[in-house]
This record gives structure tokens, sequence and C-alpha cells, in this order.
């Protein structure tokens, strides 16, 4: 799997009118990898969101808009924006960016204010839950905890760990959330060292470090609210399913603040409902790598959504190579080693949640081309497969996905 400090997916998303102008804002996302476990064509369009790239920038695409009515920033460094016919809010989250558009008229400054409000709270908390790179969240005191010491931690957290593993074991042992220490000797872990010190591990090193990997051996207690580990040295990093989480916590507030209709971004994972503030579905675009990397962006292909989640993870920003040996940051879990299979990317569309889109992308990815596509549909997911050719990419996707597919 991979694993990230701050973490994104390479993926847009669209909606609105031809003539457009442009918002681009940079986001600091160095990831860490942990492979299994933390990266416009239609006159309807109104939005574009895209976070490309492991070192990614965020894209927003608008129509040609009517004048703003309000534009308020906090000291945070949130803000919330009102249109006559949308409302955008934004800020910062977990290493990188999160936007919520709201689509309708007769949106209100009160009623955006406390919802600016209580996003950030609400995001605020998913970190102090979640975050690796916070000393003091409740993740970090269980990794720094000794081996059968009960940590005190949030429902929450148990409940996305108890669903990572519930996809770990669906998936045969594709997201592993406990796969670290792996990544970090793999060279792709914060803080590494100079890259040409990179070396490919021997099976004796990795087997001793799988000695520290496995999520089934993780105790989690729901009723006492604790989470155990049986050996010194696991430790549990969420990077690749707390985005979308966090996703689907702001859309539990927007849904409870009376929106039908909105648009939820973190990182590059998308939660939507409704339509877009043109009437239509929102659009998703999913990235084609180029040839020059993170030089340029394309889009491969768009998805039409709505009352979905979508996320898109793929192995082609970040990698190093050796003696003409290319090591990808996405680590099997199964075998401890860097994938090495053809698939460039994948993206899942869920009907019900971010946190499994995001968690289903990964461990796809990790399975890749032939063996994920044929899980994803046995279990009926919605799956794009983009997959490295002699001449270029082969398109491979699931048959629930062909519902979403925009073809126009």
């Amino acid at each position: 799997m991979k694993r990230a400090g701050p973490w994104s997916r390479p993926l847009c998303v669209w909606a609105g009118p031809r003539s457009w102008s442009t918002f681009c804002a940079h986001v600091s996302d160095v990831p860490r990898t942990h492979s299994a476990a933390n990266a416009g064509r239609s006159p309807a369009a109104i939005v574009l969101v895209g976070l490309l790239g492991l070192a990614g920038m965020v894209y927003l695409i608008w129509p040609k808009r009517p004048a703003v009515e309000h534009t308020v920033a906090s000291e945070a460094g949130s803000a919330w924006e009102l249109r006559a016919d949308k409302a955008v809010l934004s800020g910062s989250t977990m290493g990188t960016s999160f936007t919520v558009v709201l689509a309708g008229e007769g949106l209100e400054r009160a009623g955006l204010e406390q919802l600016q409000a209580e996003i950030d709270a609400e995001l605020a908390s998913v970190n102090a839950q979640m975050s690796t790179y916070l000393d003091d969240s409740e993740l970090s005191r269980f990794n720094a905890a000794g081996a059968g010491a009960a940590v005190e931690v949030s429902a929450d957290l148990l409940e996305v760990v108890a669903l990572a593993r519930q996809v770990n074991e669906r998936s045969g042992g594709a997201f592993d959330v406990t796969v670290g220490p792996l990544v970090d000797a793999w060279g792709f872990g914060p803080g590494q060292a100079d890259p040409s010190e990179r070396r490919e591990l021997s099976d004796a090193q990795i087997d001793e470090l799988r000695a520290v990997v496995g999520d089934a051996r993780l105790e989690l207690d729901l009723d006492g609210l604790t989470l155990k580990k049986p050996v010194d040295g696991l430790h549990v990093d969420l990077s690749a399913i707390a985005k979308g989480h966090g996703c689907d916590r702001v859309a539990a507030l927007v849904d409870a603040a009376g929106h039908e209709h909105y648009m939820i971004e973190i990182g590059g994972e998308v939660r939507v409902k409704g339509l877009n503030p043109g009437g239509d579905p929102w659009r998703v675009g999913i990235e084609r790598p180029t040839a020059d990397g993170a030089g340029s962006r394309a889009v491969q292909a768009i998805v039409r959504v709505s009352d979905v989640a979508v996320a898109t993870s793929g192995d082609y920003r970040n990698y190093w190579e050796r003696d003409g040996v290319r090591y990808s940051h996405t680590i099997d879990p199964r075998s401890g080693r860097p994938i090495d299979h053809r698939l460039a990317s994948v993206t899942v569309v869920h009907p019900e949640s971010a946190a499994l889109a995001d968690a289903w992308a990964t461990a796809l990815n990790v399975l890749g081309p032939d063996e994920g596509l044929a899980l994803a549909e046995q279990i009926g997911l919605a799956a794009y497969f983009l997959v490295r050719t002699d001449e270029g990419f082969e398109v491979r996707a699931t048959a629930p996905f062909a519902r979403y597919s925009d073809s126009k």
C-alpha cells in the first residue's frame, strides 16, 4: 500500500459551461507510501477540481461567473465565497486542501459561516484522530505505545480501522494499514535519506519486517474504545482511507444543514450529491499519465455522477529506478515488495462511502489489472482500469462502471 503525510490522488472533478476563468491553489502534497493502506468536453460542466500528481496542484476551473456577493477568509486560512447559483467553501486539512461546492439558489451568508466553522472543526477532529504527523494524535499515541498497552481511542478511529480491515480481508491482503515499516524500508517514507542510497531489500530483510506487519493482529475493543498491538513495532497508517473518511464526515454535516446538491473534495477524494449548479450530474475527469510525468496533465476519461463517491489510485508519479528496474511506491503487503504489474491507475465509483472508494482504489491498484478486475467484477464494484501497453494504454472497466461513463 502507500502511506502519505499529505496524501493525494490523480483525479479531477468537472461541472459547468464553456467559457472558463481559472483559479489554481497549490497544495503541499508529499505522500508516504503504503501501497494498500496513507494519487470537460461537455458544455454543461461547472467545476473542475483536480488533484493531479503526488506533489500536486488543485485546479478549480469555473465558467465566467456572476459577481461575487460575499467572500470571507478566516485567520485559520479557510474561506467561503457566495455567488448567485452556488457557494464555495475551502480550506486546508491533512496536509492538503479541501473544497466544498454547494449548488443552488437562496444560500445565505449566516448559514455558510456556520457550516464553514463546522467543517473546519470536523476535519480538525479527523486529523487529531488519524494523523501520523501530529505527535499527540490518537493514532500517533497508539503507534508509540508498547505491546499489550490498551490505548484509548475514539469510536471514529476504531470504525475506520475496522473498515480498513474488512477491505483487506475481502481483497485477500491487498489493503493492510500496518504495512508502513515496509514502505519506509523501500525508501518511500517521510524524511528519507538521499534517494541515491535506496536499495532493493533482500528476502531476509523483507521477512524480518513482515514480522511486525499484519492488521489481523490488531485488537479492537469497540465497547471499551481501545486499540492494542501484540508486538512492538506494529504501526497503523490510515492515509489511504482517512481523506475518504473525511469526505464522508463533511457530507454528514452538509446533509444535516439541508443541502441536497453538493461536491466535496479532499486531497483528490470526491463525494457528490444531487446536481451541479448547471442542473446536470457532476463530472469527474480521470487523469491520463503523460510521458513527462508531473510536467503536464491530460484527461483520459470523464464520468457523470450523482450521489456517489469517486477515488483514483495510481503509481506512475512516485517511484525510483536502479539498474533499469522500476520500483513503485505502492508496496504489496502480501509479498512485501513494490508492485510490478502494468496497471497505471484505477478509479472506483462507490455508491455509499468515500472511505470505501478510497480504500478499494488502493487495494485494486495493488492487485493489478487482472486480479483486481476479476475481484471488482465479482463483488460488483464500479471500477475503471488504465493499463500500460507498448503502444500506450488499454482501458478495462467493470460492467457497473458503464452507467457512469460520459461518452458525449
